[in-house]
């Protein structure tokens, strides 16, 4: 007979913003397609229901195994592991840089924008965004920028996710924005912008806000959109530094 799943607690009599942490460091313990038993279980609070529950749960890269409920204050739930990143998000965050969906090089280094040759990193390195180079923890930590995905599922191209899993994830993005009110969400990638909110859109600040987010949208960052060179792509990330201040 096969050993039951043992039930890891989470986030126990804490606030629930420590949960995207927790729960980011039970995705890099846990291999893909590896099921756990959870309970998420923070202090009370009006920030905490079961869509929230939910949402931290697919932005940690983990999909849902039957029922999420709220009961006496926890979340008791099983979740299988995916191949994708976990959301870097927390209390204090001033920027939150959204992707499309992670690449699977991406989710197999644990790194956003980790592909050699992708010009992220060196492009936020230079507009003062970051000041490491690929540490995703620095930069939430000390620089109160964080990363999440429109799409937590991995492929290997951006036209593999279909136009719901875009609105759903745009949805789940709003609702993080109005928990944690960045001062700025800057969407990478023209095309899910124009998609999910303005089919007119051009890049830099848009009308629309998310919650009480300010929106900033980029060209992709990937090596392989030749019409935005580094230098440009620097100027866009500045902008959105220019904005939060330090």
């Amino acid at each position: 007979m096969a050993n039951p799943i043992r039930t890891r607690t989470l986030g126990k009599a804490r606030s629930v913003l420590h949960l995207p942490s927790a729960l980011a460091r039970l995705h890099r313990e846990t291999s893909v397609g590896e099921e756990r038993a959870v309970c998420l279980a923070p202090s009370p609070s009006q920030a905490w229901t079961q869509e929230r529950a939910q949402d931290l749960i697919v932005g940690a890269g983990f999909e849902l195994i039957g029922s999420c409920s709220l009961n006496q204050g926890a979340v008791m739930t099983r979740i299988r592991r995916i191949q994708s990143l976990p959301d870097s998000v927390g209390p204090r965050m001033q920027v939150l840089i959204v992707g499309l969906n992670p690449s699977p090089y991406s989710a197999d280094s644990g790194i956003p924008y980790g592909r050699p040759g992708n010009r992220f990193w060196p492009a936020a390195l230079a507009a003062g965004l970051v000041s490491r180079d690929r540490d995703v923890e620095h930069a939430l930590g000390s620089h109160h920028v964080g990363f999440t995905d429109l799409v937590r599922r991995t492929t290997r191209r951006a036209d593999e996710v279909t136009t719901m899993e875009y609105m759903t994830g745009f949805e789940r993005i709003c609702r993080l924005a109005e928990w944690l009110k960045p001062k700025a969400a800057c969407f990478v990638g023209l095309s899910a912008w124009r998609l999910v909110a303005d089919k007119k859109a051009g890049p830099g600040w848009q009308e629309r806000p998310i919650g009480p987010s300010r929106v900033y949208v980029m060209p992709h960052t990937s090596g392989l959109n030749a019409h935005s060179r580094l230098e440009d792509l620097t100027k866009h990330l500045a902008s959105v530094k220019q904005f939060c201040g330090d």
